[in-house]
């Protein structure tokens, strides 16, 4: 079986690049409608390379949430990551320990699906090189181009673009809950506590969003091990 390098890696994220395109796009809208300069929302991009996690960074950099709790929700969304890169060290081949941190950087959801589903026995750490470097460019350059399309639309609708995040994490939440009963339960359980938390004024936002997933994810769990025990 021939063993693909970094060309090949070019063509296999193609189809990432083209489909982050509408998603960094909209990020930089929103990155302008929620008040971060060109240089902020790019950054971002750059250094988080995450894209729920920065649609809930913006979510709750309009709220006021102090920096530490941006962090801290962003590591909660992301800590499957850990998950992802465990599983694929199994099917890179052996490498510079550098070059594996490199590339560890760049997994998303769509490279590691990428890389994970490759015929070979171990993936060349060019061709991953190559899968990353099109998704990364494609995310950081749409950004851009979102917060330039931003900056040239009227006040009135830079301003209602801050609805639109709002809409489009319900349309992340909804297609996976159809036939779930799972996610569905955990979105539920998650809405609750956090409506507590903010009827009531016993946590800030930040904490709030932090302690209802990490409690939403903790009661399913119980209920499933339970479940599965009987």
């Amino acid at each position: 079986m021939k063993v693909r390098g970094f060309t090949a890696g070019l063509k296999a994220g193609a189809s990432i690049a083209i489909g982050y395109f509408p998603v960094a796009l909209t990020f930089g809208l929103l990155a302008k409608a929620t008040g971060l300069s060109i240089a902020e929302a790019t950054a971002m991009s750059i250094f988080v390379f995450a894209g729920a996690a920065q649609y809930i960074s913006l979510s709750l950099i309009s709220a006021g949430v102090a920096p530490v709790l941006i962090i801290l929700n962003t590591f909660i969304v992301n800590i499957r990551h850990f998950l992802m890169t465990a599983a694929l060290n199994e099917k890179m081949e052996t490498d510079a320990t550098w070059k594996k941190a490199l590339y560890a950087f760049g997994i998303t959801d769509e490279t590691f699906t990428v890389l994970a589903t490759q015929k070979e026995s171990l993936v060349k750490t060019s061709f991953a090189a190559g899968v990353i470097l099109i998704s990364y460019s494609s995310w950081v350059g749409f950004t851009v181009l979102g917060h330039l399309i931003g900056a040239s639309l009227p006040q009135f609708l830079q301003a209602a673009m801050s609805i639109a995040l709002y809409a489009l994490f319900v349309g992340l939440l909804v297609p996976s809950m159809r036939g779930n009963r799972k996610v569905v339960s955990l979105a539920l359980i998650a809405a609750v506590i956090n409506s507590v938390f903010y009827f009531t004024g016993w946590l800030s936002t930040g904490w709030a969003i932090l302690v209802s997933t990490l409690a939403s994810s903790v009661i399913i769990e119980l209920i499933s091990s339970k479940g599965g025990k009987r």
